[in-house]
């Protein structure tokens, strides 16, 4: 019988295939796929194929070959890698970030790259600080230093902090490079070829105590709406719609409480109102979008888009490449959200394919999804694409995730009142993990949600330490400690153990759709159902009491209970990435990325295991309050 080829250089399309005891020869095909001919999808799928099986054939003329692009198997479906793109919303660089920061960008973000990571697909997860703006210039002229001084102090903070949460950045910049600047300047010389700016005249705050015309964050007044009375000059953060400053009632200074007079200024405005419709039609074509995102975003395009200045009479930011507006720069809200294009175009600059930022931008087949906070949708539902359209040939995002708030103890986080929990503080103190898992657990993705150091606590406690925490560890050293380091021998084939196999096969699959589809505390709890799972597994049969009686028996109940916590190594590393770290380390001496059941083989070693979690005193929460009563 002649011998069946794959043509496949894909460890998870081999890796599936042996899953399900597919033992075809694997041999890598030498065909450059050509995905740039006008072809229909379908038709460039068969042309490939063939093209790959042919190059095999001609070292084995007598063996039968396939190849294809997508492999299905039940339900499990398998094929190229996706080029995903992740980008987290850019954080205003003049303080420390707070709990409130990261909650609603950074982890969902930060879990939804690291699980496309594990599954095969090719990320670039992008963020970087917000460097210009005015309340940078005003921080920096309060404490006597440049803009450029305060910005790179807190953008090192930032930077920093991110780094000790774990977060998998593949780029964390700044809007401060040359790079960014050169990338902002183009992009607006190609609206405006395109006749998609234009020079007016507009009203705009003029603080006469200090001066300067205000931008739009530094003035406060009524919502025409009439909800909130301290809506900023760009954006009511009740309603969620953008503004003006002139379209605010009773309008006063941030910064000393002065009426402003409202004075002549020339600035270049985005045509937004001649892509009404075709933003309309996108937005509509988004059938998966969450409601809120996809309601809010409608509604501003329902009332009629607004042209919106994309300059402001600044002297901090990325200058407007037009003789003669020397003395103004480029709007920093157009600037930020073109700096998700700049940071990828960063990250590949260096590297043996600096045009591979294409991939995720220029690529039909590539998918994008912005993570940020409610009061940010529309400058990236509408703003970002808007740009997009304009110029051109640029992917429009595929999803705009954005979170509800997270509020301290019932109050919002305010940087300016100093009600918050600073992460850097949180970060001396306590383990990353530990509030990673608190804040996915409570994440606002759906309505507010709210810090407490008393659910931090009971969190810690009672779901990692008592929970999760506690089954691995019980296992783990009871089979160190009865059977000399090693896996005890257990039948993976009896109806217990296939069982067990058949629940974990199920949970890794389950948490993965879930993440795959943005509902992170689905998935979360998901993980938590199969922890639980495994300690009932436990007590029903009391491995600590057969041990004397049938070291045997016992050490089958523990094998079987090491099935679950191999399952949960690979399933806790987009949550918990150092717990789950410590746990392969311990289990297979090294990190493993995997999303798949490894099931643990007879006789083999493993490390004595140290505790994942550390439980916490309860006078925190006292102290912690008082702490932050005292603030």
């Amino acid at each position: 019988m002649n011998s069946l080829i794959f043509a496949t250089s894909s460890p998870r399309r081999i890796e599936l295939l042996k899953k399900f005891n597919l033992n075809f020869n694997f041999v890598p095909h030498e065909f450059e796929e050509n995905n740039k001919l006008d072809m229909k999808p379908y038709e460039l799928l068969i042309f490939n194929s063939e093209k790959k099986s042919k190059s095999i054939l001609e070292k084995f003329p007598k063996d039968i070959i396939f190849a294809t692009d997508t492999i299905v198997y039940k339900d499990y479906v398998i094929g190229k890698p996706k080029n995903i793109l992740v980008c987290v919303a850019w954080p205003y660089v003049n303080g420390p970030p707070h709990l409130g920061h990261i909650a609603g960008m950074s982890i969902p973000a930060d879990i939804f790259a690291r699980y496309n990571r594990l599954i095969g697909n090719n990320v670039a997860m992008v963020s970087g600080s917000d460097m210009h703006g005015t309340p940078v210039t005003l921080l920096a002229n309060d404490l006597g230093v440049t803009p450029e001084e305060i910005s790179q102090k807190y953008h090192n903070i930032w930077s920093d902090c991110l780094n000790e949460m774990n977060f998998q950045y593949d780029l964390y910049t700044h809007t401060h490079t040359e790079n960014h600047k050169t990338i902002v300047q183009e992009i607006f010389k190609n609206l405006l070829e395109k006749n998609f700016l234009e020079i007016r005249e507009q009203l705009m705050p003029y603080s006469v105590t200090e001066n300067i015309f205000l931008s739009d964050r530094l003035v406060e007044g009524e919502c025409p709406e009439g909800d909130n009375d301290k809506a900023r000059g760009d954006q009511c953060d009740v309603c969620g719609r953008t503004l003006d400053p002139s379209d605010l009632g009773n309008i006063r200074s941030k910064r000393d409480g002065s009426v402003p007079e409202f004075r002549n200024t020339s600035h270049f405005f985005l045509k937004l109102s001649e892509m009404e419709e075709k933003l309309k039609d996108w937005l509509n074509s988004k059938t998966e979008w969450r409601q809120n995102v996809k309601n809010q975003s409608l509604s501003f395009i329902n009332e009629g888009l607004k042209d919106r200045a994309i300059t402001r009479d600044l002297s901090w930011g990325v200058d407007i490449p037009v003789d003669g507006w020397e003395d103004k720069k480029i709007y920093v809200w157009f600037e930020a959200v073109i700096g998700y294009i700049s940071a990828t175009v960063e990250l590949f600059k260096d590297s043996n394919n600096p045009e591979q930022w294409k991939d995720f931008w220029e690529n039909e087949s590539s998918e994008s999804y912005y993570f940020q906070g409610k009061d940010n949708i529309p400058f990236h539902s509408i703003i970002l694409p808007a740009i997009l359209l304009g110029i051109e040939g640029k992917n429009l995002p595929t999803e705009v995730v954005a979170n509800e708030y997270l509020n301290f103890s019932g109050k919002e986080f305010s940087k300016s009142k100093n009600w918050a929990v600073w992460l850097p503080d949180f970060l001396e103190k306590y383990s990353a993990d530990s509030l990673r898992y608190y804040l996915t657990s409570i994440m606002p993705e759906t309505s507010d949600s709210d810090f407490t150091w008393e659910g931090y606590l009971n969190s810690n406690n009672n779901e990692l330490v008592a929970n999760l925490g506690n089954f691995i560890h019980r296992i783990l050293t009871m089979t160190h400690k009865n059977f000399d380091g090693k896996i005890p021998n257990f039948d993976p084939n009896s109806k217990i153990s296939q069982e067990i196999i058949g629940k974990c096969n199920e949970t890794i699959d389950e948490v993965g759709n879930s993440i795959s589809k943005r509902r992170f505390r689905e998935s979360l709890n998901k993980l938590m159902a199969l922890s639980k799972y495994g300690n009932q597994f436990l007590d029903k049969n009391e491995p600590w009491k057969k041990m004397k009686e049938n070291k045997e028996e016992a050490g089958e109940i523990l094998g079987q209970s090491i099935i679950i916590i191999h399952a949960l190594s690979s399933i806790l590393e987009p949550f918990l990435p150092n717990s789950a770290q410590k746990l392969q380390k311990i289990l297979f001496g090294e990190h493993i990325n995997h999303w798949n059941l490894l099931l643990p083989e007879s006789g083999k070693s493993f490390e004595k295991p140290n505790p994942l979690f550390t439980k916490l005193d309860e006078e925190i929460v006292i102290m912690e309050n008082r702490n932050s009563l005292n603030e």
